[in-house]
């Protein structure tokens, strides 16, 4: 069983002033906290003895990711520990017991980082631990201040010789949130004390920049560890190196900054999706809806001979996701929509059944979901988009100035938006226009997305028609909903009505859906003639 936590903590070392004999950075004396915000007293909690050893892939993926994988004895909390970055001074920390495999769960976390490379020990940390504990007036524990002593051994690719250092970590007690204004407190007094925040972010970091530091000194029969300084650059160089003309931001740069960021979501959100975290599902598949996108708009930089099977593969990924986050849009919107209703136009056990459905649902859909993440196809998708960044298949466009070029496949998206919208406005109201609406509302995301792609060349102008398309996918997109909503209704008036339940209620929320679709219809002309304006086009290329 796997425990979480959010760890907020910031980490400290000495200054250069502060030095000992050996060129290395010995922490000065602990300086007084009491007082630094709300801190009433500082009570000692002793000296804990902790040996941990810390695991990645031979080419230390993990590390690359800011992630951290250890096997820890010594302490209140011995185990395993998995720590996923969330924001600044913020990770996510999940534990289980003791035990000489890395827990399954775990592992699974780690699946679209490790791949198949095999997880090894990469180093071994001892720690003693001096701990205090900062609490207020009324007896509440704030934080926790450990002065660490640490010794650290990298075993591999090869064993190397132990480094040293201390270091002091502040950590804030679980429940106090993100308290920024006790943590700068604190800082502001051991800053006073000769600290500063760690230049490396965890404590494996460190220990492989310490001892591949302290190995290429051997190497080279250097009188010790310490960093090299570099030289200062003169007033000259420093002239130099900004008037030095610097290739122009290409359509390549652009696109593929796009395609690397949205590759990156999807590797990072992978973890949360597995957890079942809010949104994950749906952001996951939004990463892969806009891959596909830039692969299909910006066609004249990526050889869609290469990427349209990668299109196809990512297509079927959203597919896995999408039954799970259908359910997700239509739970929420049926129980919004069932809440809206007073009390005596809810007839029969209508939100049972609906809990009943959903949950239904549910179960097919999660399990759908992990089956595709644990499948061969999924790293084989994520193995072939990694080939991708790592060789592009560019074509001539993609050596071009960017603004052109963007410019260029946004207006190409823009246009087959502009017929589909034609094609839905002039369909009488029906299941033809239900099908027309929803090809326009995929047509619109495909601009947006071309747009966002290209905000990095033309700055606001994409910004504001970005989000111009986004009004219209909205309203298309509530359409679509609507559509899909009335489909889930009839079957559970129907579930009802066999069940010898009321279907009155159904059917009066079938009808309230109906109505708001039309809405949406007679809404699109107005809003269509408004972002349709040839002004906003020009503008993109202005």
């Amino acid at each position: 069983m796997v425990d979480t936590k959010q760890e907020i903590e910031r980490k400290y070392e000495a200054t250069a002033e502060e030095a000992g004999p050996s060129g290395r950075p010995d922490l000065p004396g602990l300086p007084e906290l009491t007082g630094a915000g709300p801190v009433a007293t500082v009570v000692s909690r002793g000296v804990a003895t902790l040996d941990a050893t810390y695991y990645d892939t031979p080419g230390r993926r993990l590390l690359a990711d800011g992630i951290t994988l250890r096997h820890r004895t010594g302490g209140a909390d011995e185990g395993w520990h998995l720590k996923l970055p969330v924001g600044q001074d913020t990770r996510e920390e999940l534990r289980a017991p003791l035990g000489a495999e890395v827990p399954a769960e775990m592992a699974a976390l780690l699946r679209s980082r490790v791949r198949h490379d095999p997880l090894r020990p990469l180093a071994h940390l001892h720690t003693e631990r001096d701990r205090k504990d900062l609490v207020d007036a009324d007896g509440t524990v704030l934080a926790e201040v450990s002065v660490d002593r640490v010794t650290a051994r990298r075993l591999a690719p090869e064993e190397s010789e132990p480094v040293r250092w201390t270091e002091v970590e502040v950590e804030l007690a679980e429940g106090r949130g993100h308290d920024q204004r006790l943590l700068d407190a604190v800082e502001g007094r051991l800053r006073d004390g000769g600290l500063h925040r760690a230049e490396t972010p965890s404590k494996l970091a460190k220990a492989l920049a310490e001892t591949e530091r302290a190995a290429v000194a051997v190497a080279t029969g250097g009188g010790g560890p310490a960093k090299p300084g570099k030289p200062a650059k003169s007033a000259r160089q420093v002239e130099q190196a900004a008037s030095a003309p610097r290739r122009p931001l290409g359509a390549d740069d652009v696109v593929l900054d796009y395609v690397r960021r949205q590759i990156g979501a999807m590797v990072r959100l992978d973890p949360a999706v597995r957890r079942d975290l809010p949104d994950a599902v749906h952001r996951m598949r939004v990463a892969t809806r806009r891959l596909r996108s830039a692969f299909r708009s910006y066609r004249k930089v990526l050889d869609r001979a290469v990427t349209d099977p990668i299109g196809d593969e990512l297509k079927w990924l959203a597919g896995e996701l999408g039954v799970e986050r259908d359910r997700e849009v239509l739970t929420e919107r049926l129980e919004g929509r069932l809440a809206e209703l007073p009390d005596d136009l809810r007839l029969g056990p209508v939100a049972n059944r609906l809990d009943h459905w959903s949950q239904g649902q549910r179960d097919g859909a999660r399990a759908a979901v992990l089956g595709a993440l644990d499948g061969e196809r999924y790293l084989t998708l994520l193995d072939t988009l990694d080939a991708l960044v790592a060789d592009p298949p560019l074509r001539p466009a993609a050596a071009k100035p960017a603004a052109p070029v963007v410019v260029g496949a946004v207006l190409r998206d823009y246009e087959r938006l502009a017929t589909r919208m034609a094609t839905a406005l002039e369909t009488p109201p029906g299941t033809d226009r239900d099908v027309a609406v929803h090809q326009a509302r995929k047509a619109a995301k495909r601009v947006r997305y071309a747009a966002e792609t290209a905000r990095p060349a033309l700055g606001k102008p994409a910004k504001k028609f970005a989000r111009r398309m986004q009004s219209v996918q909205d309203v298309l997109g509530d359409h679509q909903d609507s559509v899909v909503v009335r489909e889930a209704l009839r079957a559970l008036a129907t579930q009802a009505h066999g069940a010898g339940e009321s279907d009155f209620t159904f059917g009066l929320l079938y009808g309230r859906e109906e109505a708001r679709a039309a809405a949406r219809e007679r809404e699109l002309p107005g809003l269509w003639a408004d972002v349709s304006r040839k002004k906003h086009r020009a503008a993109l290329a202005a």
